[in-house]
């Protein structure tokens, strides 16, 4: 006998994602054009650890990154991002990839920040700007995932409010090295008060006259997960 469950009442309604700009008073974010590369290329060089835990990179030259970053600009998955704070250049890249709009599935990633931007409002204003789109389309399920090895997104998932989900044991060889996947993931129905926290520490009465944060944003998404990193503690 074949047993069916029943039918949880689930409505897919996601929708590819277009191309289009996204931003919020932090952040400007466009979809990745040759025009951003050569800003990109000084943002990143000399700072070749940026790619230690990507697919690709480092590159040798300003044409090697060129030719990879051109590969980039126009595809739908991954649909690539420049970033760069309101009154700078651009300094970072981001991604929409693996989308599954028949599952209402969508992955951020490729996330590369030079040093200019790491750390900065403009950065977490980047995220908060995909997570708003991706269920904003209809998405269910938002994902992050890392090299076990990457601490520092590691910390990162966790303080933007990503539930830590598991590890995935020899999951991906890459640059010939093992690498062991991290998950983590916010749901459609983590999304309302996981937003809230965001236009709490967005708001300008969070940050004083030297645009030093009061509340830390770790704080507000701190209660909201429903798993934390062990490898963290």
């Amino acid at each position: 006998m074949t047993h069916v469950p029943p039918s949880a009442g689930v409505i897919l309604r996601a929708v590819q994602p277009p191309a289009v700009p996204l931003g919020n008073a932090l952040c400007v974010l466009e979809p990745l054009k040759p025009a951003h590369i050569p800003a990109l290329w000084q943002a990143f060089r000399g700072h070749n650890a940026l790619w230690d835990y990507m697919f690709t990179g480092p590159f040798a030259n300003e044409a090697d990154f060129t030719a990879w970053a051109e590969s980039r600009c126009g595809l739908r998955d991954p649909l690539f991002y420049a970033i760069r704070a309101p009154e700078g250049d651009w300094s970072g890249l981001a991604s929409f990839m693996r989308i599954d709009v028949a599952h209402g599935v969508i992955e951020v990633g490729s996330l590369t920040f030079s040093p200019a931007l790491q750390g900065t409002s403009a950065a977490t204003g980047a995220m908060f700007a995909m997570m708003e789109q991706a269920f904003a389309l209809g998405y269910r399920r938002y994902e992050w995932k890392c090299n076990s090895l990457n601490l520092p997104s590691r910390r990162a998932a966790e303080r933007l409010g990503f539930s830590y989900e598991g590890i995935f044991r020899q999951h991906m060889v890459v640059k010939g090295r093992n690498r062991d996947t991290v998950w983590y993931a916010i749901t459609d129905a983590d999304w309302p008060r996981l937003r809230e926290a965001f236009i709490t520490w967005c708001d300008r009465d969070n940050f004083d006259a030297a645009g030093r944060q009061k509340r830390r944003l770790s704080e507000l998404t701190a209660p909201l997960l429903h798993a934390r990193d062990p490898g963290l503690r």
